[in-house]
C-alpha cells in the first residue's frame, strides 16, 4: 500500500514521539533519512516540548521545508489537535498540533505512532504488495494499526487500531488505560518488567513464550473479524526476542483464526528496520500534504 502522495512528495521534517524517546529527522521522498537527532523523553520531563522544539530547529537548519509529519503515541483527538500519550504523563490533552505550528511555522500533520508505522510498512517495508494487514509495535507499550483494502482504518476519532487494548487475560493485570487484562498490561516492556523485576532483554524462556502467545492470540482474534492474513510487528520486545517470538506468535494466531480465509495468517517482523518510526512520521506529512 503506497500512501497517497509519497511518489511525488518533497522532503519533509519528521518527528516521532514515543514513551521512551523522541526523534526528529529530515526525510527525502525516497525514504532516506539525511539528518536526525534524538532526546530522552523521561529525562526531559516537564520540559519535553521545549526539548523537542530545540531539536527540530537543529535538524531543519539549512533545509527549506514546508511540512512537518508527526507520529505520536496516543490516544489523541483526530489530527493531533490534542494528545494524551499513556506513557507521557506530563502531556494530557496537550495541544500538540497548535504548539508545533507556532514553534516551527510549518504545516503540521499528526497521526498515531503505530498508524504512521503502518503507512511506512506499505510504502517502504514488508507490506508493499499487501492490501490488507495489521501493524503492531511490541515495545515499552503495545500499539497497533489496521490497513484494509489499501486504506488506513481511522474510526470516529482517528484512534482505530489499538491492538494493545484487546483483552487477552480476563480479569488480568491493570492496564494504563484503566481496564484489566489488556495485551499491553500483559505483554509490553513495562508489564514484563513489573511481573519479573527485570528488563525484557533478560526475560526467561517462559516469559518470552507467554508474551508471543498473547500477541498471537490478539492478532488471530482480530484476523478472524477483519479478514487479513498478515501482521507486521516491530518494537524492542518483539524483535529482541528473536525468531522464536514470530514462530510462537504465528502458531498462537492460527489457533484463534481457524476459518478458511485465515489459514495463511502470519505474524512477521516489520521490514522497515530502525528507521521505521521516522519514515512513518514522514508518510503522515506526505499523505496529508498531497
Amino acid at each position: 500500500m503506497m500512501p497517497t502522495g509519497v511518489a511525488s512528495a518533497t522532503p519533509c521534517l519528521a518527528l516521532d514521539i514515543g514513551g521512551t524517546k523522541a526523534e526528529a529527522a529530515v526525510v527525502t521522498r525516497d525514504g532516506v533519512v539525511v539528518r536526525r537527532e534524538r532526546l530522552d523523553v523521561k529525562a526531559a520531563g516537564a520540559q519535553l516540548f521545549d526539548g523537542i522544539s530545540e531539536m527540530l530547529e537543529h535538524v531543519r537548519a539549512d533545509y527549506q521545508l514546508s511540512s512537518l509529519g508527526v507520529a505520536c503515541a496516543g490516544p489523541m483527538l483526530a489530527g493531533g489537535v490534542s494528545v494524551s500519550p499513556l506513557n507521557i504523563p506530563v502531556w494530557r490533552d496537550f495541544a500538540l498540533r497548535e504548539q508545533l505550528g507556532l514553534a516551527t511555522g510549518l504545516s503540521v500533520y499528526i497521526d498515531g505512532d503505530v498508524r504512521a508505522l503502518a503507512l511506512a510498512e506499505g510504502a517502504f517495508g514488508a507490506a508493499r504488495n499487501v492490501t490488507s494487514y495489521a501493524s503492531m509495535v511490541v515495545s515499552t507499550g503495545v500499539g497497533g494499526a489496521i490497513v484494509m483494502d489499501g486504506r488506513m482504518v481511522n474510526g470516529d476519532s482517528g484512534n482505530a487500531g489499538h491492538l494493545g487494548h484487546l483483552n487477552v487475560v480476563p480479569e488480568g493485570r491493570r492496564c494504563s488505560c484503566g481496564a484489566s487484562g489488556c495485551l499491553e498490561a500483559e505483554a509490553s516492556g513495562w508489564a514484563i518488567e513489573e511481573m519479573t523485576g527485570q528488563s525484557p532483554e533478560h526475560a526467561d524462556e517462559v516469559t518470552r513464550r507467554r508474551t508471543a502467545t498473547l500477541v498471537g492470540r490478539a492478532v488471530g482474534t482480530l484476523a478472524s473479524v477483519l479478514d487479513f492474513n498478515h501482521c507486521y510487528v516491530a518494537g524492542s520486545v518483539a524483535l529482541g526476542f528473536g525468531d522464536d517470538f514470530f514462530t510462537t506468535a504465528t502458531a498462537a494466531a492460527r489457533q484463534m483464526a481457524t476459518l478458511d480465509y485465515s489459514r495463511t495468517l502470519e505474524v512477521r517482523r516489520s521490514g522497515l528496520g530502525s528507521d521505521g518510526s521516522i519514515l512513518g512520521a514522514a508518510c503522515v506529512a506526505w499523505r496529508s500534504d498531497s
